[in-house]
Order: structure tokens, then C-alpha cells, then sequence
């Protein structure tokens, strides 16, 4: 079982930036893809971006390319997403989630999840 906790969240204005954190528990946090989806008030979740675990390898969402960057320490077993340019559309709960898939975009196939960190952008 992998745990996988969420921080950075908070309170920022438009055109401001967050960077969350995504611990992870476990030995073998480089052998999955580690992913963030967020949900905004009366919406259903939605996919952020990814990261594999061959360096470099990304897939972001065409709502936040440009603005969020997805990185990850495998030495520290820790994704991060750093987001610039903060939209008010960007208000959401955003989680963490991992999955043996490479560069997964679909939900379904993320096993496992965090609880999720807040974030509140303003206008």
C-alpha cells in the first residue's frame, strides 16, 4: 500500500503561485507514475498533470500548460506541481494519485490517492 500526502495549499491572488507537495511512503515510489487532478466546488475531478518515472517525461493539461509545471525527487519520494499565474478557475481541492501506467490522464486507473490539499485563488 502506498500513502500519499498533500501540502502547499492556501490562499493566493490572481496571477500569484503555489507549489504543492505529494509525499509518498514506500521503496518503490520511482517505479509509478505520479499524478495531480484537482475538483472545484459542483464540478466532477479532473486530470492536472503527470509525471513518469523516466525523467523528463510530462503530460499537462491543455487548462494549465504554461502555468503549472509537474516535477518529482525520487530521492525524497515527493511529486511537486508548481503553479504559476494563478487563475481564479484554478480554486479546487487538488490531489495526488499514483498508477503503474505511464503518463495515465483517466482517473480510473490511478489506485492510489491523497487527501487532498486546498487551493483558493482570488480575484
Amino acid at each position: 500500500q502506498v500513502q500519499l500526502v498533500e501540502s502547499g495549499g492556501g490562499l493566493v491572488q490572481a496571477g500569484g503561485s503555489l507549489r504543492l507537495s505529494c509525499a509518498a511512503s514506500g521503496r518503490t515510489f520511482s517505479r509509478y507514475t505520479m499524478g495531480w487532478f484537482r475538483q472545484a466546488p459542483g464540478t466532477r475531478r479532473e486530470f492536472v498533470a503527470a509525471t513518469g518515472w523516466i525523467g523528463g517525461n510530462t503530460n499537462i493539461a491543455d487548462s494549465v500548460k504554461g502555468r503549472f509545471t509537474i516535477s518529482r525527487d525520487n530521492a525524497k519520494n515527493t511529486v511537486y506541481l508548481q503553479m504559476n499565474s494563478l487563475k481564479p478557475e484554478d480554486t479546487a481541492v487538488y490531489y495526488c494519485a499514483a498508477t503503474n501506467l505511464l503518463l495515465a490522464t483517466m482517473e480510473s486507473v490511478y489506485v492510489y490517492w491523497g487527501q487532498g490539499t486546498q487551493v483558493i485563488v482570488s480575484s
